[in-house]
This record gives structure tokens, C-alpha cells and sequence, in this order.
């Protein structure tokens, strides 16, 4: 039923309540289903008696569970009490839109199977640097009261600025601001450039966080095509025939959903276009990190004149640090913190800290190099079985954590989805990515979570319906 991990810091107990959790939320276990025994449960997961009892108890506390006399431990039915927190009611039909993507994501965060999430599994993560650093900043002194710098902790800073000038991107600690997760930097940004009614120009399909907040703020919001090669430049030029954008919020490299990656020629151009109409870049690099590859950036042919970069280590470190940073010409930064310290005052020390511990850990590139090696292999893979169901690829980079692909048999990867969330499967249905969101049959797969066989007897299952329906 379940997979437990002693080697990990999660205790059993906690992963025997959030995988139970994961199963009921997902209908893998429906409505009054019989869990095994406790001695059962033990013996099939070798663990102790007294840790199945613990388990069991949070989870009818929870009203995840009821415990009868003589009988045993069930899955709580509706009408026994309800969702946890609510009244008994219907259970409502999920609304694909950023909103409920948002929401979802996370809540649902424990399904057994997420090939739609945006994270890495934990053991593809830096834990051990993470758990080593943390070590070390209990141990040596430091003090944990009162609040960070606001520009951020200065030797993270410096590191970071060191790290971008291999990279030619040439600035110094004092124009590199940490934020909490790339998000807040976004924010930020936004926040700063922009007001109800601009126009602002983002990647279509894009990153649908960005477009909530967007959405969020009151702007105008106009997408930009994505190829397999990049930029569609001549609807670009097309916009700016008729448009006037305040910014372009985009992702040059390994981009989220499709993984494409803009070529050389073309960061010229849209360097080019950026100064003849006027407008701010914002590169959105988070998944740098992940690329084996040395490629130009915007922020390396511009040197932040009109760009403003945005990076992040809760990719390729841990989701939970959420530790990011901007880096932008001197005027705008004094900006972006003015705004950071009005809106939340200073981002966490004790994360940058913990950070700074892993980024300069003897394995750091090590990890760096796995990580990479592992998202190719698993591109490799996923791609192999994708193509041998039928799907069509949208583009295969070997690196990042996307695919972006469609079945001509999958009319709406939506109606998909929420079939696939009622089997314990979180997918990632195409138009929650797109600017104007309508049916569309693509999907957006995390490589990293597509190893299980139930996934791809799911979507073979659905695809073999969808033809039968077809044909009938």
C-alpha cells in the first residue's frame, strides 16, 4: 500500500499518516474501505506495533478514519462526519483554472503519483548538505533573533554574484536581492513596474503562478508563442505592431511547460525589440541549475540594463527553503527592497544560512551533476514511453524536468486529469498554462515522477478508451 523510507528524516509515523492521507484524498482508498490490521500493517511494512497505533490514531483524530469496535479501522465515510473541518457535503468537481491549480498542487501534495507537480522527489534533492548546514548553524554561535538583512545575507549574496560572473553576467553582491522563492521575486517585480491596465507580455504557454499573479494585479496580459526552437518572433513583432508592453516575463531556457530553449539569434533579437519599444525583460532562470549545458542568458548580452534576473535554489536544493534572488541595475534594486521591506520586511536568514551551507559544500556540483545525469536519463525514458503510446513531443532538450506532449486520442487533458485525480494521479492539463485558457489536449510531465507502472497503465487505459469511443 504504501513505500516507507527509515534512512529519511521523516518519521514513520508521519509517513504512514501522510501516505494514508495521500490515498484517501486521491479516492485510492474510497469510503469505507477496511485498512488492515495494525499487527498486519506492521508485519507487511516492518515496522513497529506501537508506531502503526500512532499512525492510525492521528489519522481518526484527523477524521481521516473511524475505528469500530471489533472491527477495525475504515476509511471515513461522509456521512459518518464529513471532510475533515467541513460539514458533510458533495463532493464538488474540480475546476481546472490557476486558482484550483494552485490550491491543489499542494494540498494534494501526497497523492501517490504526481507527474503534473513542479517539484523534485526528496531523494533527488540536496537533503544531506541541507541537514549538514542546518547542523552547523546550531552549533557555531550564530544568532537566530531579530531579522536578516534586507538586501539578504551578505555571503549568500557574495556567492551568488561570484557564481553569475562565470557565467558573464557581471554584477556585484550589492545588486543581488534574496527573496523568498523565485514567486516573491516575480511579485516583485511586477509590483514595482507595473499598474492595473498595462500591458505585459509572458510566455504562451507559461508558467501558471505567474500568470495568477498577473491576472492577480489587474494587468493586461498578452502571450507570446513558444516553439520548439524558442520564440514564434514574427507573432512577437506582430504584438508590438499594435501593443505597447510595460515588461516580457519570460524563460529562455528549459521553459515551463514546453522545456524549449531560445537560441542565441534569437536573445539578440529580443534584445533588440526591447529597446526599440521600450520595455523591461524579466528572465525567469530557475532551471539553470539543471542545465549541463553553458548557454547565454539575456542577463549576460545585456549586464542588466534592461533586464532584470531572476534565479532560484528551491529547485535543486529544497521546495521548503524558498530562497531567491533578483539581480537588476542599481536604481531598480533600491526598488525591489524598498518594496520587499514594505510588503514582508526581510526575507529569512536562517534559510539564506542554511543555503549558503549547501552552495558551498564540498558536494555541491557533485549533487549538481547527478541531478543533471538523472533528468536526462529520466527525459530519456519518459520520452521512450510517450512516443510508444502515441503522443507527440513538443520539444526534447534531455534536460529540465519537462515534457511537454499530446495524444491525437486526448481531445481535453483536462476531463483527463480529473479522471486521473480520482486514481491517485496528479497531471498537469495544458490549459492551466495557456494565457486564454480552452480545451486543449496537451499535458505538462515531470520526468522525475514518471517512473511508476501505474501511470503509464492509466493513460494507456484512457487512450485505448478514447479510441474505442471513437471507432464505436
Amino acid at each position: 500500500m504504501l513505500t516507507l523510507s527509515p534512512d529519511i528524516a521523516t518519521p514513520l509515523v508521519s509517513q504512514i499518516v501522510d501516505g494514508l492521507r495521500g490515498l484517501i484524498a486521491g479516492q485510492v482508498l474510497k469510503p469505507g474501505t477496511k485498512l488492515p490490521s495494525i499487527r498486519a500493517f506492521a508485519v507487511a511494512h516492518n515496522v513497529s506495533v506501537f508506531t502503526v497505533v500512532e499512525a492510525y490514531d492521528r489519522l481518526v483524530a484527523q477524521g481521516w478514519l473511524v475505528s469500530r469496535a471489533h472491527s477495525g479501522f475504515f476509511v471515513k465515510r461522509r456521512e459518518e462526519g464529513g471532510s475533515v473541518g467541513a460539514p458533510a457535503r458533495e463532493v464538488e468537481t474540480p475546476r481546472f483554472d490557476a486558482s484550483w491549480y494552485l490550491k491543489q498542487i499542494f494540498e494534494n501534495r501526497n497523492l501517490p503519483l504526481k507527474p503534473g507537480c513542479g517539484w523534485l522527489p526528496h531523494d533527488w534533492l540536496f537533503g544531506d548538505a541541507v541537514r549538514r548546514s542546518m547542523r552547523h548553524l546550531s552549533s557555531d554561535g550564530s544568532e537566530l533573533d531579530g531579522y536578516g538583512l534586507p538586501y539578504g545575507h551578505m555571503a549568500l549574496r557574495m556567492i551568488i554574484a561570484e557564481s553569475l560572473a562565470e557565467h558573464q553576467i557581471s554584477a556585484d553582491a550589492g545588486q543581488v536581492l534574496l527573496t523568498h522563492g523565485s514567486s516573491q521575486g516575480l511579485d516583485l517585480v511586477a509590483r514595482c513596474l507595473l499598474k492595473p491596465g498595462d500591458t505585459v507580455l509572458v510566455d504562451d504557454p507559461g508558467y501558471p503562478n505567474l500568470l495568477f499573479m498577473l491576472r492577480f494585479w489587474g494587468v493586461d496580459v498578452v502571450g507570446v508563442p513558444r516553439t520548439g526552437v524558442g520564440y514564434d518572433l514574427a507573432a512577437l513583432e506582430a504584438i508590438l505592431t499594435t501593443r505597447k508592453p510595460k515588461a516580457f516575463f519570460t524563460q529562455p531556457r528549459l521553459q515551463s511547460p514546453t522545456c524549449s530553449v531560445a537560441s542565441v539569434a534569437q536573445l539578440h533579437r529580443l534584445l533588440q525589440l526591447a529597446e526599440l519599444h521600450d520595455f523591461v525583460l524579466v528572465e525567469n532562470d530557475i532551471y539553470a541549475d539543471m542545465d549541463a549545458t553553458s548557454r547565454t542568458t539575456l542577463a549576460s548580452l545585456d549586464q542588466l540594463r534592461r533586464v532584470v534576473y531572476v534565479g532560484s535554489y528551491s529547485k535543486t536544493i529544497s521546495p521548503n527553503l524558498r530562497v531567491g534572488y533578483l539581480l537588476a541595475r542599481p536604481d531598480l534594486s533600491a526598488q525591489f527592497v524598498q518594496l520587499k521591506m514594505i510588503a514582508g520586511l526581510t526575507s529569512s536568514d536562517i534559510a539564506e544560512r542554511i543555503t549558503f551551507g549547501a552552495i558551498t559544500d564540498g558536494r555541491w556540483r557533485k549533487h549538481l551533476k547527478s541531478l543533471r545525469d538523472r533528468l536526462g536519463e529520466a527525459h530519456r525514458q519518459v520520452s521512450r514511453r510517450l512516443l510508444g503510446l502515441g503522443f507527440e513531443i513538443f520539444h526534447e532538450p534531455e534536460a529540465g524536468m519537462y515534457l511537454w506532449a499530446r495524444h491525437p486520442d486526448i481531445a481535453d487533458s483536462a476531463v483527463l486529469s480529473q479522471s486521473a485525480t480520482q486514481e491517485g494521479i496528479m497531471l498537469g492539463p495544458g490549459q492551466l498554462f495557456l494565457v486564454e485558457p480552452r480545451p486543449t489536449g496537451w499535458l505538462r510531465f515531470n520526468v522525475a515522477f514518471c517512473a511508476d507502472e501505474r501511470l503509464w497503465r492509466f493513460l494507456d487505459q484512457r487512450i485505448l478508451v478514447g479510441q474505442s469511443a471513437e471507432h464505436a
